[in-house]
């Protein structure tokens, strides 16, 4: 089989490029795209009409990720997909749930406060970050998505939930008056058994349907000596055309957890990016809670996942020649629980611990361990979570012959239940799997051997909001636009700290504050031009805000953290290339900094100036590059200690940089595919004090994608080629210990898609 030139260019084209449209899966549209794909790029997000537009027309930030480069990027989670995002820090070296996601120098002690997970346009869970829950941890990525759009800044304070940070859309595929589909077998060096399909068409006269999923089993890219990874996933989307729109349901139900994989002790031999504290002499394990001693047994190899359901949808209708009417829904329910093995303090030699007359074993094998060997308290931690939450959307537009008007309002109700039981240290053998000890005094209590700390807490919040917006075309190549939102915030919360049986931590709750956003977006060409925006937004408190810093809501703090950003942007697409430059600067203030749960808050203000760069080149012959970056300077400016003032943001990398070089060939009668990517980052801090320093890195990833046939596909993707040791992050709950987390180990996955 020989393919002509311009089949090459234009399937390279193609796998870099989004979709003309995002609610069509037709042939001639994506010819029409393949066609003019950097000129052409469509974007949906981001705008309070819900009218899509031109990527290269809009006045904010926005990056699309396509089905073809979700697989080429092989992401072993979802918060590893937004590495490719510019502007955007992802720490995804905690397994497949439990990232960490720092948005343009946003301060923030982990999770990710400032992202919001969207599926079809409706937010998942309307806190973006909970204790031991951020959105990515409660979505998986498969077959079924059609691409992905992350928002940053712009209208994301007034539209929607009222994010200030970054928004990621996942929209799903969708059928066709074609019945297609796709079964993909996948595996790789760390023993993954991984089945994923996915099949798409017409049930019955402008009605359509998809269908998709995966089952999935690993031991995970780090040994652990059993199955640490498993899950499975379906999905279903129903889409009925109309004459005026459209209407769309789906529901995604899940069940798939692995191992938390946590900080270890850095410069001792032995220890890498491969090294995991948990394994079978300790998965296993039992624990005393609350104020009577209660025992409990419980399985840590589970780790952070996510068993529940997300359904929602969608109604899109003309009303009339200029009116429309948008109405987006969702409801999320199941349980995100949290097992783990948490360092507490470093690393330290047994005999330095070990009372004279204790004798010390391995409490499973019965081992004797030498006075040389390497022990660390390890803390047992269990935090069982439910959520629950309902979300509306409902937005109505007017457009005249040089305006779009639109008013929209957002309501949600949501709840959380929460049991933990947090601390619980033991020495344990410093190895892979390393057991506890028998023998130690504080080992053989029933009670923590540094500290504890339990609760049981419900809470339940509404938000509802009303926003306005307008888009005007004051001429024909420059487009204002403006909007605000009011938004009224209701909690309440309970807490139970010690399991005494009381309620120590009450919260009664009401708040409104308002949003707002103005831009300017002036095109001297079709395909070239500037854009200007200030917004001011607002994240309003959820549970675990309330309980952190209690002393200060009970004397009078709101606890809103207000953000203000400017951003200024460049953006030019031609044909075969594209620039996109934004310039950012922010505020942030009333940030709370807290080390871990029951330790005292901190709350800061901070600021950040950056530049956010995006381009890409696509040669005739085969050839495409590539290159996003981030260069920023964050400064803390309000803090409680005056020696903090003046420092970088903790965890905030002064640039970061991702360079993606792509190559389509003809081989043996197939096209092949051959593509890598560099990422560098620079030295971050690991403390709001800048004393702790977590060096920098550079990671190499290679794939090749074999198209054997029109139908079957190939391809092998190595992702850390030369299995260097990089550290995301340090010990979050004591900079000082000399405790950090790798980036994963090298891995490499195979797999073989047949398409019909």
């Amino acid at each position: 089989m020989r393919l002509p030139l311009n089949k090459i260019t234009s399937a390279i084209i193609l796998a870099f490029s989004l979709p003309a449209a995002a609610q069509t899966n037709s042939t001639e549209q994506t010819e029409n795209t393949t066609e003019n794909s950097q000129i052409e790029q469509i974007v949906v997000t981001g705008k309070a009409s819900g009218m899509s537009g031109l990527r290269v027309d809009q006045s904010y930030a926005i990056t699309s990720v396509s089905a073809e480069n979700i697989t080429k990027l092989a992401p072993k989670s979802t918060a590893e997909l937004f590495t490719v995002v510019p502007g955007v820090w992802s720490e995804s070296s905690g397994g497949v749930a439990g990232a960490n996601v720092f948005v343009r120098g946003f301060p923030s002690t982990g999770d990710a406060p400032f992202l919001s997970i969207q599926l079809n346009g409706a937010v998942i869970y309307p806190p973006s970050t909970l204790s031991f829950l951020e959105n990515s941890s409660i979505f998986r990525l498969d077959e079924t998505i059609h691409f992905m759009e992350a928002l940053r800044g712009g209208a994301n304070p007034v539209i929607s939930h009222g994010q200030p940070g970054l928004t990621t859309n996942f929209v799903l595929k969708e059928g066709s008056d074609q019945t297609e589909g796709l079964v993909k077998y996948s595996t790789s060096n760390y023993g993954q058994q991984r089945i994923d399909a996915v099949l798409s068409g017409k049930l019955a006269d402008r009605l359509y349907f998809m269908a998709g999923g995966y089952i999935n089993q690993s031991e995970g890219p780090r040994e652990t000596g059993f199955t640490s990874e498993k899950g499975h996933q379906f999905t279903i989307n129903l889409t009925k055309e109309l004459d005026n729109g459209s209407i769309n349901f789906y529901t995604r139900q899940t069940d798939d957890h692995g191992v938390w994989h946590l900080p270890v002790p850095l410069n001792i031999d032995g220890i890498d990016n491969t090294f995991t504290q948990i394994g079978p002499l300790n998965r296993q394990a039992t624990i005393a809670y609350g104020a009577s001693g209660e025992t409990a047994s419980f399985d840590f190899g589970d780790g952070r996942g996510w068993n529940g359901g997300i359904s929602g949808g969608s109604v899109d209708l003309d009303l009339t020649d200029s009116w429309r009417l948008v109405y987006r829904f969702s409801h999320i329910n199941g349980q995100a629980n949290t097992f783990g093995l948490v360092p507490e303090g470093g690393a330290v030699r047994l005999g330095d611990i070990r009372g004279a007359n204790e004798v010390v074993t391995g409490a499973a094998t019965g081992n004797s361990y030498s006075d040389d060997t390497f022990v660390q308290q390890i803390g047992r931690w269990v935090v069982l979570k439910d959520i629950n939450a309902f979300t509306n959307d409902l937005a109505l537009s007017q457009r005249t012959d040089n305006a779009v008007y639109t008013l929209g309002l957002y309501q949600t109700r949501y709840s959380v239940k929460d049991w933990w039981s947090i601390g619980n240290q033991a020495w344990h053998v410093l190895q892979k799997g390393g057991e506890r000890l028998s023998g130690l005094a504080c080992n053989d209590l029933q009670d923590s051997c540094s500290w504890n700390y339990d609760i049981d807490a419900t809470g339940d919040g509404t938000t509802r909001a009303l926003y306005a917006a307008v888009e005007y075309q004051l001429t024909e190549q420059l487009r204002l636009d403006a909007g605000a939102r009011r938004e009224n915030h209701q909690v309440a919360y309970t807490v139970d700290e010690g399991l005494t049986g009381r309620v120590s931590k009450a919260v009664d709750y009401d708040e409104s504050k308002t949003a707002w956003t103005v831009g300017a977006n002036y095109m001297w060409q079709p395909n070239m031009g500037v854009f200007a925006r200030v917004n001011q937004g607002n994240k309003m408190p959820h549970f675990d805000d309330f309980r952190d810093n209690f002393d200060a809501f009970t004397a009078g703090d709101k606890l809103i953290k207000e953000v203000t950003q400017y951003e200024l942007g460049y953006k030019w697409a031609e044909r075969n290339h594209s620039l996109y430059l934004t310039g950012f600067y922010n505020e942030v203030e009333g940030e709370l900094f807290v080390t871990r749960p029951g330790a005292p808050a901190e709350v800061l203000t901070t600021e950040a100036l950056g530049i956010e760069i995006d381009a890409n080149y696509i040669a005739d012959n085969g050839f495409m590059l590539n290159l996003n970056a981030t260069i920023q300077d964050t400064e803390i400016t309000n803090h409680p200690d005056p020696l903090v003032v003046g420092n970088q943001a903790i965890r905030q990398p002064k640039w970061q940089l991702r360079l993606t070089p792509s190559y389509g060939f003809e081989v043996a009668d197939m096209f092949a595919t051959l593509y890598g990517t560099v990422s560098s980052v620079s030295d971050r801090y690991g403390d709001n004090g800048n004393t702790v320093t977590l060096a920098g890195y550079t990671k190499l990833d290679l794939g090749l994608q074999l198209e054997v046939t029109d139908n079957l596909t190939a391809q092998l993707a190595v992702a850390n080629l030369t299995d260097k040791a990089g550290i995301t992050e340090g010990d979050p709950r004591n900079p000082a210990s000399p405790n950090g987390r790798y980036i994963m180990p090298r891995t490499i996955d195979f797999s073989v898609s047949y398409r019909f």
